[in-house]
């Protein structure tokens, strides 16, 4: 009794589900295949549509980053359509794989330096674990409730076997069938007609054909379902209510989320139309979805405010009066020195600009106390730098090279995207 279920299709448990997708792993096809033939496998051995799968990984690429790692593990231990083993198998040597040793060692650095950056480089934190655990369940619910469904045939493992050359000699090989003797061959020299040898055994009928794989043409579609329907309704609702949350005041709902929330709904539809086999049409409307929240996220406009004109500013204000309290920009760069004004009371001014770079010149003694930052880009203040997107700001107060006692200055820059720099005169 090895405890499976005497129900077909049905399997018991974690350990035994987890047993028998390996066993039956999704095998890579030569047709129909983009790239490696990953997605191809998995919607062939479940029975989802190949393009459902792509999208799929895309989201989890985009959102997670973990959609890259999963596609080369698949490449690398989803076996191909006539091979013995998967490429790592191969390389282990395990038996004969269409996947090179020094291919399969390439997928295998490409998979952990991956698989790293998607943990540690994804948009929110635990982005790529999450997106793992979602392409895990999913993985498990598939095989649990389709598993049984369209299961590989075995490939006959090529064995070695003497074959004759010819000049007297025997050489070893792959595809050489095993010599049989000839029915009259007597080993021990006796008349072959004193032999009683039983008639040959009938050959074994071939075993039945694996069936065919489903494939997926448009002229051939079930009965439409609901679920995009359903999906599409329920992403304008929760738009709707993200827009109203953040009219009334809720900061959390910008535009990165909203449209994160909206993605995520459309995430589920897709999941949801692979098991009831619909939900196609929302493809058109997660692609773009992923495509702006990709570009809002990477170029935060988040804090890029309605702001002065377009073009450079060059100013260097010789009095009190002459310095403004605030210098505003949409986009271009702003060149500020203060290195003409004179010592007296103290100053301050702030410095906001939309797209470009900006650059505050102070004098050499004066006592700054500084407030610099940039939404995407490098910052450098005082010998102290971050680079990158949405780094934190860097504060505190610089006294110049003759300590305290100088001219007191106070400095707000803040950048959307673009360079910030203050230095000494």
């Amino acid at each position: 009794m090895s405890g499976a279920s005497e129900k077909p299709g049905v399997l018991n448990g974690f350990e035994e589900t987890v047993k028998d997708f390996w066993a039956s792993r999704p095998r890579r096809p030569h047709a129909g295949r983009k790239l490696a033939g990953v997605a191809a496998a998995i919607g062939y051995r479940y029975g989802v549509d190949p393009v459902v799968v792509r999208i799929a990984l895309v989201v989890t690429t985009i959102f997670g980053g973990f959609g890259v790692p999963f596609y080369l593990l698949g490449w690398l231990f989803f076996p191909g359509e006539s091979d013995e083993v998967s490429g790592f198998e191969g390389l282990i040597g395990r038996g004969r794989s269409s996947v090179s040793p020094a291919f399969a060692v390439v997928l295998l650095v490409l998979t952990v330096v991956s698989t790293g950056g998607s943990i540690t480089g994804s948009w929110f934190d635990g982005g790529g674990l999450i997106s793992c655990a979602l392409i895990a369940a999913a993985l498990y619910l598939l095989h649990r409730s389709r598993g049984h469904l369209n299961r590989p045939a075995p490939v006959a493992v090529r064995t070695s076997h003497p074959a004759f050359t010819g000049n007297g000699a025997f050489t070893m090989t792959d595809t050489a069938e095993a010599p049989t003797p000839a029915r009259g061959w007597d080993p021990l020299a006796a008349d072959p007609a004193g032999w009683d040898l039983p008639d040959a055994t009938p050959a074994p009928e071939p075993p039945p054909a694996a069936p065919p794989r489903p494939r997926h043409h448009g002229s051939q579609r079930g009965p439409r379902s609901k679920v995009g329907s359903a999906t599409f309704a329920l992403a304008v609702v929760t738009a709707g209510g993200a827009v109203l949350a953040g009219l009334n005041g809720a900061t959390w709902f910008d535009a990165q989320h909203i449209i994160g929330l909206v993605l995520g709904v459309v995430g589920i539809g897709l999941v949801a139309g692979a098991f009831a086999g619909g939900g196609r049409g929302l493809i058109g409307l997660a692609v773009p979805l992923a495509i702006v929240g990709m570009v809002l996220t990477t170029a935060p406009f988040k804090n890029f405010e309605v702001r002065g004109g377009v073009g450079d500013i060059r100013e260097t204000p010789q009095t009190s009066t002459e310095l403004k309290p605030l210098y505003q920009h949409a986009a271009g760069d702003i060149r500020l020195d203060l290195t003409e004004l004179p010592e007296g009371a103290p100053y301050s001014t702030n410095v906001s600009n939309g797209a470009g770079d900006t650059t505050v010149t102070v004098p050499a003694n004066a006592d700054v106390t500084f407030d610099c930052r940039t939404g995407a880009g490098e910052a450098s203040c005082f010998g102290r730098s971050t680079d990158g997107i949405s780094q934190p700001a860097l504060t505190g107060t610089d006294n110049g090279p003759d300590g305290v006692g100088g001219q007191k200055i106070t400095l707000h820059v803040s950048n959307s995207v673009g360079n910030v720099e203050v230095r000494r005169g």
